[in-house]
């Protein structure tokens, strides 16, 4: 099987995550990598071994040789890239959020299904070894999940990134943060959200968004989830999901699972790699090979954005 030759756009901080997964994955080579500050998307390149640069992603939809794109771009942008991806004949990994609106997600949907490419969105939390581990109780019948109760906390009242850089864009408590919630609760009841409440507190003066947010969701089967959000929290940073259960409560944060008494569960063995971003980009890189539908498709996450656009109308 010959190389699977990728084009990554957004070289900022989730760009090289998953630049360094792509490094531990055989058969994967980026061949173009795509940013808007040429200099520093040169350095980027040149530590990485990626011989095409721009800042202009059509130039690298244009290569012949690349085979699909990741893109890693700022929230507005990624329906948009993701419809000119597969237009191009790519196929395509884009970054959660999949759209900041119910509309362009469903054009990436309709278009994803024409034309036959694989068009996956990086819902992370269903590859997190932690998320797994409690994934595969409940399909075992071993965990019957009751509630989950989340936590989703940064301190941010300026435009950063993880790395602490600038951003050249706004980030979103609902349609960012809220999206890895939303999906990961229907994923693990396997049910419906079939009730979805939100408030939220102020809206910041300078970047226009609100900065507390709280959710609640409940599930075709009984389960219920309690999400807060924030970007006020000068504490310890993150997210972490409580899953309470009738045989057992689990507290994932990351890769990383505890028990209700925070003794240490060994989840080394659920999958390839503790990494969860570089499991994601495992599957994208197999149902490419494989010509299947991959976990986390944008077809199977659609849902979770009717949920946040159902959410978004209660917040107007």
């Amino acid at each position: 099987m010959k190389n699977i030759k990728v084009a990554l756009a957004g070289a900022g901080a989730f760009g090289i995550k998953h630049l360094d997964a792509i490094k531990l994955i055989d058969g994967v080579e980026v061949v173009s990598l795509i940013s808007r500050d040429l200099d520093k998307t040169k350095a980027t390149a040149a530590k990485y071994g990626i011989k095409h640069v721009t800042t202009d992603l059509a130039e690298s939809l244009a290569l012949k040789e690349v085979d699909a794109v990741i893109l890693c771009t700022p929230t507005q942008m990624h329906a948009e890239q993701s419809i000119a991806c597969i237009k191009a004949g790519k196929h395509v990994q884009v970054e959660i959020p999949l759209a900041d609106s119910l509309a362009g997600a469903e054009a990436v949907v309709a278009l994803a299904k024409q034309s036959g490419l694989v068009a996956m969105c990086g819902h992370t939390r269903r590859f997190n070894p932690s998320h797994q581990f409690v994934h595969n109780k409940i399909k075992a019948g071993e965990f019957n999940l009751q509630q989950m109760d989340v936590q989703t906390y940064f301190f941010r009242r300026t435009n950063m990134n993880a790395l602490g850089q600038a951003r050249s864009w706004t980030d979103h408590l609902l349609w960012h943060h809220a999206a890895h919630t939303v999906d990961l609760f229907a994923y693990q009841t396997g049910a419906d959200i079939v009730t979805a409440n939100a408030i939220q507190g102020p809206i910041h003066p300078a970047l226009g968004i609100a900065m507390d947010m709280s959710i609640q969701l409940k599930a075709a089967n009984g389960a219920i989830c309690t999400l807060s959000l924030s970007f006020n929290n000068n504490g310890p940073l993150g997210t972490v999901f409580r899953y309470i259960g009738d045989s057992d409560t689990y507290i994932a944060r990351y890769d990383d699972l505890v028990n209700g008494k925070e003794e240490k569960i060994d989840v080394s063995q659920v999958a390839v790699s503790m990494n969860g971003i570089e499991l994601q980009d495992r599957e994208f890189f197999a149902a490419i090979a494989e010509g299947r539908e991959p976990n986390a498709s944008v077809a199977k996450v659609l849902p979770c954005y009717r949920v946040l656009h159902q959410l978004e109308q209660q917040l107007i």
